[in-house]
């Protein structure tokens, strides 16, 4: 019997994260309600990530994440994939928020750490989540300061951390007007240099050491073609496999965006499967050689396909991502 690809193609390696397309951030009551009503009825296809940070109003943290709590432990977190951003970890409500959280009835599916400023900063959060949770959920970390940005490698190679964000609006912030308003538009921050440099540096240093990049917010909400075509760009330009949304509109257009095209599926599937049938031995497929090297991105191609929810034949799904 023929290997799977997992086998064939990556054996002796430890496999990157796969993480959904889209991570959902909501912070006032009303919306994280109908946001995890939304994943319960469309599926794990998007993370949802209830905001302690931006959502809860000064002074009254604890009463926020005490409704966090209460939240994780709702009939619609069905799926398992709601996660939490806490405050920054110097600030005074971190740890009682991670008390609080180590607490509730269910536990986050991560933990977002926003403005990690440093390395050690990082190891310092990480290490207050050990000391508060029996399981310790996977970290995620917010790239929006100089700090962060200098010590990007080191901050994507700890241990504790699946997914690195950037964090677009502070970072351009911490310019002191140096980098004008525009870059934080859905077009300039596409064309910036600085901003453009940061978010390759995020990138390139997650998938680096086999963590998944998220791409920042953009406040478009009304044009899901504009904002459809910046997801493309984080993807295909930018190497991001992951995305923010802040509104539940903006999921959809985020999804489509990432999802590989009909074309560029149906070739996957033809070079796999013959490959599988060549014992995944090189092949000529179409008048081009194609061996192991290739058949590792075709593999990853249509692992996101499946992952986005794409409709594929039911004997790729057979072959591929049966579980039986």
């Amino acid at each position: 019997m023929s290997l799977h690809p997992r086998e064939a193609l990556f054996a002796g390696e430890t496999p990157p994260r796969r993480l959904p397309a889209v991570d959902h951030y909501c912070g006032v009551e009303k919306l994280m309600r109908k946001s995890l009503a939304l994943q319960a009825a469309r599926g794990p296809v998007f993370d949802v990530t209830l905001d302690c940070e931006d959502g809860a109003a000064v002074g009254a943290e604890q009463q926020h994440v005490q409704l966090v709590s209460e939240l994780l432990a709702s009939g619609d977190n069905r799926h398992g994939r709601v996660g939490v951003r806490v405050h920054p970890v110097d600030h005074p409500a971190f740890p009682m928020e991670l008390a609080a959280l180590a607490a509730a009835p269910v536990a986050p599916a991560y933990l977002m750490l926003p403005k990690i400023d440093s390395a050690a900063q990082l190891q310092r959060g990480a290490e207050a989540v050990r000391a508060v949770f029996a399981h310790p959920p996977p970290l995620q970390a917010l790239i929006e300061t100089h700090g962060g940005l200098r010590d990007v490698e080191s901050i994507a190679a700890h241990p504790d951390l699946e997914s690195l964000s950037f964090g677009l609006m502070d970072f351009v912030s911490a310019h002191h007007g140096a980098i004008p308003r525009q870059a934080m538009s859905l077009d300039g921050q596409f064309s910036h240099p600085l901003v453009v440099r940061a978010k390759l540096a995020i990138s390139a240093a997650a998938h680096g050491h086999g963590k998944v990049p998220s791409h920042c917010v953009v406040t478009e909400l009304k044009d899901s073609r504009r904002l459809q075509k910046a997801a493309e760009r984080a993807w295909r330009e930018l190497g991001y496999t992951r995305m923010w949304s802040i509104h539940p509109d903006q999921i959809e257009p985020i999804l489509e965006a990432f999802a590989p095209s009909t074309a560029e599926v149906d070739e996957a599937i033809e070079i796999l499967s013959n490959a599988q049938q060549a014992q995944w031995a090189p092949i000529r497929h179409r008048d081009q050689l194609h061996d192991r090297a290739s058949y590792r991105f075709f593999w990853t191609l249509l692992e996101r396909a499946e992952g986005l929810g794409q409709v594929l034949p039911a004997e790729v799904r057979q072959r591929f991502f049966s579980t039986t």
